[in-house]
């Protein structure tokens, strides 16, 4: 089973590839829809954030107040690392298990902070979607109606686009032209069977 890790910056456009994988009949697992799964209601890593940050982190209804979670963590590195000491182990084991139920030619794993959390050695490949930073901060500034100072906040406080593209095995440019990205999607999933079939016959003649 190749192992496809899919990342890229906020607003790079990573859901938009992915949803095109998955109109290809390929399973995509998705880290951030995991990562609220992980701390629903009555999860044990729901408790352990409460533990560590305080009931403030709670809605009313006893669900998580990511608003107010990410206000803790966002410029304290420590808390952020506590965060992630309790999250990722349990993100990684749930995405573990749902993978294993799957027997596709490939897989995608989506994963945002896959930089931050050292995640490369886990999977086959790397395919990190990536557009210039400018838009980047215009895709962001409309998806969250905020300005452009804290659109640079936010994307400075993830790793840099350099050491994404350092890992990368396959590359998306994903300049808004859906022609472009759609040409480029069905030449990756062409070569993602094609290596899942011949493994490293393929990859040598890369």
């Amino acid at each position: 089973m190749l192992r496809v890790a899919l990342t890229g910056g906020i607003a790079s456009g990573k859901s938009t590839v992915a949803a095109l994988f998955a109109a290809r009949g390929i399973a995509v697992f998705d880290s951030d829809q995991i990562a609220r799964e992980v701390v629903a209601p009555g999860t044990s890593g729901l408790a352990a954030v409460v533990a560590r940050f305080g009931p403030e982190v709670l809605q009313a209804d006893g669900s998580l107040d990511r608003r107010q979670l990410r206000t803790k963590i966002f410029a304290d590195p420590v808390a952020r690392a506590d965060l992630e000491a309790i999250t990722h182990p349990l993100i990684r084991e749930r995405m573990q298990a749902l993978a294993a139920t799957d027997h596709g030619p490939y897989q995608i794993h989506m994963i945002p902070l896959l930089v931050e959390g050292n995640g490369r050695s886990r999977f086959d490949r790397v395919l990190v979607v990536d557009c210039p930073e400018e838009l980047q901060i215009a895709r962001v500034m409309q998806r969250d109606q905020t300005d452009a100072d804290s659109a640079r906040k936010i994307i400075a406080a993830q790793a840099t686009r350099e050491a994404r593209l350092n890992i990368a095995d396959d590359l998306i440019q994903n300049d808004g032209d859906p022609a472009h990205l759609e040409s480029t999607v069905e030449a990756l999933h062409r070569r993602y069977i094609q290596l899942s079939v011949y493994g490293s016959e393929a990859a040598a003649s890369e």
